[in-house]
């Protein structure tokens, strides 16, 4: 079988090692000055996302609560681990880019036509996952939380504490929501088949429990909120899986 001038270009051209490092190095390097360059212009503005971040929570609180510092550094601390988090969460397509740019040369061309698509779509899925943590998931988990405090107990987060619980939502609903792209890598890489996952699918309904479980807070709620995506996103892996091995099948059959 004849292979396209670009695929044969692919097989030919081999980099010692030392240059995939330093490759490697100067992708990294570029990475961590772009995030950089955001984190100044966020950091200016991180007093209002501050405000923006914790508005699911201080929207329902009773009237006169509020957050409060428990280290001295905490005013400090907090916004400037927010616009850390924020500069990488804003730079996830640049930094995409540039671990395309650095695993591109050694692909074919039909990978390549696959794969473009797969990194948009993660950057996609990933955004979508936190925006349905902020705008389903948190008023719903905190509503529950503040209704269940026994009566005469104030709820006042400590700023530091309640930063890091939201960023761990962002990241776990992120990474959630990824769940279709990886579904396909696997198939696309020869590891399983779709007919293979579906068979696996009471396991993988556990799994999503048992993951929800050790990254959502102990309540049953905000598991649920995470599992049940899990799984429906799944599903969504195994059709699109179903699909791509059809479009295999006909090419092959051509």
């Amino acid at each position: 079988m004849t292979k396209a001038p670009d695929d044969q270009a692919v097989d030919e051209s081999q980099q010692p090692f030392l240059e995939h490092i330093v490759e490697l190095r100067s992708r990294i390097l570029r990475s961590l000055s772009f995030v950089g360059l955001l984190f100044l212009p966020i950091y200016y503005f991180a007093e209002p996302l501050f405000t923006w971040v914790a508005e699911p929570l201080m929207s329902r609180l009773p009237e006169g609560a509020g957050m409060i510092a428990t280290q001295v550094a905490s005013p400090f601390l907090a916004p400037f681990k927010l616009a850390i988090y924020a500069a990488i969460f804003v730079g996830v397509p640049f930094l995409l880019h540039q671990l395309w740019s650095f695993v591109s040369p050694g692909l074919y061309r039909h990978e390549k036509q696959f794969a473009l698509p797969l990194l948009t779509s993660s950057v996609v899925l990933f955004y979508c996952g936190m925006a349905f943590s902020y705008f389903l998931v948190f008023p719903i988990v905190f509503t529950f939380f503040i209704e269940i405090s026994p009566t005469g107990i104030s709820m006042m987060t400590d700023i530091n504490q309640y930063l890091d619980f939201v960023m761990k939502m962002f990241l776990a609903f992120g990474l959630a929501f990824e769940i279709p792209v990886a579904t396909l890598l696997m198939v696309w890489s020869g590891l399983t088949t779709a007919d293979a996952m579906a068979a696996k699918r009471p396991y993988i309904i556990i799994g999503c429990f048992v993951v929800g479980m050790f990254l959502t807070p102990p309540d049953v709620v905000s598991q649920l909120l995470l599992a049940i995506p899990m799984w429906l996103l799944f599903e969504v892996g195994v059709m699109l899986a179903r699909v791509f091995n059809n479009q295999d099948a006909e090419e092959t059959t051509d």
